[in-house]
């Protein structure tokens, strides 16, 4: 199919999809983690901006309040937090290394060949909007998970956890044409409260042993008094 054929919309949601896979694939390879925190608000913004358009194409006027909501949540607040974590441990200037680098990133995009290869059945019985949204939505999932198996530092593995629920929400508002506002609002909640947990997650283990770096968590033992 002739993607120069299709309207206006489709091409604009095509080129989200393809956006969105981007920034998951970005994120793998990021080593310092102020980048890492600003391509998943990069992330966040490419969500607003597909909710508004689906939104405007719909005519659903309750899609305009998602997209303000992941605007406030995804775009400023979490990032914001991360980042203010970030800089209270004085780990902006660190780069992690990541262990087999190469094997990562081909690992990243074996994973999103393989979303559109599980996908592709459906094909004949389904818009292009569809299988894209739906292939993207699985490939970020997939991306996500990988993200938090390959980086050390807690702040990844929370940009990771995001990153899947980025995806879901990405199939959510694509592939169904929007959500019904009673779930985005639940979602939006959830979200806000999963920022708020990590926040004083990180707080607890910045106390404890003064690093976020998940390898040091597993040298802890009980000792007794």
């Amino acid at each position: 199919m002739n993607i120069e054929s299709q309207d206006f919309y489709t091409q604009a949601i095509l080129s989200m999809s393809a956006l969105v896979g981007l920034t998951s694939f970005l994120m793998l390879g990021q080593g310092r983690l102020l980048r890492l925190i600003f391509v998943f608000a990069v992330q966040g913004l490419l969500l607003t901006l597909t909710t508004s358009m689906v939104a405007f194409s719909l005519d659903n006027p309750h899609l305009y309040i998602s997209a303000v909501l992941t605007f406030a949540l995804k775009v400023v607040f979490i990032p914001w937090m991360l980042q203010k974590q970030v800089l209270a441990m004085n780990m902006h200037r660190d780069v992690e290394a990541l262990k087999n680098n190469t094997a990562v990133m081909l690992g990243g995009a074996s994973l999103m060949v393989f979303s559109y290869y599980v996908l592709q059945p459906i094909i004949h019985t389904s818009s292009m909007i569809m299988l894209n949204a739906l292939a993207v939505s699985l490939s970020v999932v997939l991306l996500g998970l990988l993200l938090m198996i390959s980086h050390r530092q807690a702040v990844a593995h929370v940009v990771g956890f995001m990153s899947i629920e980025n995806g879901l929400f990405f199939a959510a508002i694509v592939a169904t044409n929007g959500m019904p506002m009673v779930v985005e609002l639940g979602v939006a909640f959830d979200v806000l409260v999963a920022a708020v947990l990590f926040g004083i997650f990180f707080l607890h283990i910045r106390t404890s042993i003064d690093s976020l770096d998940v390898d040091m968590m597993n040298k802890l033992n009980e000792v007794d008094r």
